[in-house]
Order: structure tokens, then C-alpha cells, then sequence
């Protein structure tokens, strides 16, 4: 190869490299309106969500926070009296699904008993009214009961 040649395939690599080099992306600084109709931007930090999403969160962190000591120092303490069985181990880990799980359930359980209850009613009449209350005689028996109402 001559010189120029190679001044030329120099000069082919360098225009090469500032194109690669070229910005791709540009961020407008000017400032934003502060009214109208700008899109949200997300912000860093936990994503947008709802406060009850966001409180549920909260508290699944807290409570995964909370089983990390017992569980090591229980790990740890096995692991130093040279009885740490992996049978163990895996119960110590699954301990807290265990106890979190009923807890959700009558968590769930009650939350959806809230519509159940029926508001407060108020009845108004006009004309004449009789209301007549009856006494039921009832029995109940056994551990699961069944209720046989006998009315007159």
C-alpha cells in the first residue's frame, strides 16, 4: 500500500469513528409550562400507584424485613450447634408463608364481609300502621348446628 492509500483508509476509520460517536438522543432543557397539557412524567422511586397499593406495599416490605433476623440468628444458632438438618432449614424458611397465609385469607374474608351489613334504613308511612312481633321457639344442637325454627 502507498501512502495515500493509507491516509485514506485512516481517514474512512476516523470519519467512521465520529459518526459512531455522533449524540443519538436530545434532551430539551427549556422549561415546561406550568399549566396546560404536559404528559406525566414517571418519577424515580416507587412507580405510580394507588395510596392503598402503595400502604400494601409498605407493609409486605416491612413484614419481609421483619422474618430476616429470626430466621438467620435461628440458621445461625443450628449452624453452630452442628445440627443444622436441611429438613429444618426449609421449615424455618417456610414458616412465614405458613402464618402469612391464613392471616390474608381472613384478612380477604373480612374485608369482603363490609357490604354485607345493610345500611341504615328509614321507612316512612302515612295512614295507619300495625306491627306485630312473633316469638320463635328455636333449637339448636351439636357442633355443626342446624337451626329448625318452629313459628305459630
Amino acid at each position: 500500500m502507498t501512502a495515500d492509500a493509507d491516509r485514506e483508509q485512516a481517514a474512512r476509520i476516523i470519519q467512521a469513528v465520529e459518526e459512531a460517536m455522533t449524540a443519538t438522543a436530545y434532551r430539551d432543557e427549556s422549561p415546561l409550562p406550568e399549566v396546560g397539557t404536559t404528559p406525566p412524567i414517571a418519577q424515580p422511586g416507587r412507580p405510580p400507584m394507588s395510596q392503598r397499593a402503595t400502604d400494601i406495599s409498605s407493609i409486605m416490605l416491612y413484614g419481609g424485613l421483619a422474618t430476616v433476623p429470626p430466621g438467620l440468628i435461628a440458621i445461625g444458632l443450628l449452624v453452630a450447634s452442628g445440627y443444622a438438618d436441611p429438613a429444618v432449614i426449609g421449615m424455618i424458611c417456610v414458616a412465614p408463608a405458613v402464618i402469612a397465609v391464613p392471616v390474608l385469607a381472613v384478612a380477604r374474608l373480612l374485608r369482603g364481609a363490609q357490604g354485607v351489613v345493610p345500611g341504615e334504613q328509614h321507612h316512612h308511612y302515612n295512614g295507619p300502621v300495625s306491627q306485630q312481633h312473633q316469638t320463635v321457639n328455636t333449637q339448636t344442637r351439636g357442633l355443626f348446628a342446624k337451626t329448625i325454627n318452629h313459628g305459630k
